[in-house]
């Protein structure tokens, strides 16, 4: 169960060329990896019997791995592309397995349920995500109580609070720029290299886990990076999501993402669309949809139903064919 999570969660996270340019205002490689699975009680995909059944364990173990993996590839690559140190990701992963629902989480996406209300009919937003973005008052508080010698290790920088004036997230795969000093120096670009020695990790890759036991009155789960709840309440998604048909549900949470971005700035979405990818990053945060409908007599078979293979099209992640189990949950997918 172990491997084959981890081969999973790999998918999170595949460095491109074009990112060691550094042109957004964040950190220039950071990219949000959205992954959803549905195990079916079959051992696929290099699943091993080394943990036959999903756990809250077996999660972490996962995160840690990819975490310890992408160090690798970095250790290697550094001498060839140093700022491979500064390309970071965060990761919201969703697991049904048997019923149950396990949402892990590092850095600042979200996982959002649509839950039906039988006296009134309505479909109310509960978050299930926990989100690791120093705007967050706990957040900031984690870290200044983990690093009591260092008064700037979050700083308000243009109106936009910062770990060390830098980023924005404090939980990450990658960014070992600020989790290993050897990795903090030149030639890494002088923007991202501390002033004193990194004596300790500054960020972490222990993902935030919640479990959930799905409910029959339990509709849908939308999975989005934080460019989407910028824009929009977790109530406002689930009701865009209940209020029209279930093709094109994610699709449709980013135009109206977009539209209200274009909004913001007093232009119009068309010509929104019209900017090029590379320049929109300065008008809105990319935004990654996933949107899962569950079915109650689908959930409560979950250990013998098959169900068409999931298609994943979110934050610049292209699965290999057969790299996911078939998943029991009619999916939509978009992205901008």
């Amino acid at each position: 169960m172990l491997s084959g999570l981890m081969n999973f969660l790999r998918a999170c996270f595949r460095p491109r060329s074009d990112q060691y340019s550094h042109t957004s205002l964040d950190t220039g490689g950071r990219q949000d990896g959205l992954l959803w699975y549905k195990d079916t009680g079959q051992h696929v995909n290099g699943f091993t019997s080394e943990q036959q059944t999903m756990s809250v364990d077996v999660i972490r173990k996962a995160y840690q791995a990819t975490e310890e993996g992408f160090l690798s590839l970095v250790t290697k690559q550094w001498p060839m592309k140093p700022q491979i140190a500064a390309v970071g990701s965060c990761c919201l992963v969703g697991v049904i397995c048997g019923g149950t629902l396990y949402v892990a989480n590092l850095g600042d996406s979200r996982a959002v349920l649509g839950r039906a209300v039988k006296a009134t009919g309505e479909v109310l937003a509960i978050q299930l995500s926990a989100e690791h973005n120093v705007c967050i008052e706990s957040v900031r508080q984690e870290l200044q109580s983990l690093h009591p010698d260092d008064s700037q290790i979050v700083v308000l920088k243009h109106n936009v609070w910062r770990v060390k004036g830098l980023i924005q997230v404090s939980r990450s795969i990658g960014d070992v720029y600020l989790k290993k000093a050897e990795f903090n120096r030149e030639p890494l670009y002088s923007k991202f290299r501390l002033r004193e020695p990194l004596k300790r990790p500054i960020l972490s890759a222990d993902p935030s886990i919640s479990v959930h036991q799905l409910q029959p009155h339990d509709q849908f789960v939308i999975f989005a990076s934080d460019g989407l709840w910028e824009h929009l309440s977790n109530q406002e998604a689930v009701d865009i999501v209940q209020n029209h048909p279930r093709s094109g549900s994610a699709r449709r949470l980013v135009k109206t993402a977009l539209k209200e971005a274009a909004n913001k700035r007093e232009m119009r979405y068309s010509d929104l669309k019209k900017i090029d990818r590379g320049v929109r990053r300065h008008f809105h945060d990319d935004i990654t949809v996933i949107v899962v409908f569950l079915d109650s007599n689908l959930v409560s078979r979950a250990s013998s139903v098959k169900g068409p293979d999931l298609s994943v099209k979110g934050g610049g992640v292209n699965f290999r064919p057969n790299i996911l189990a078939p998943c029991a949950t009619p999916t939509e997918a978009g992205s901008t």
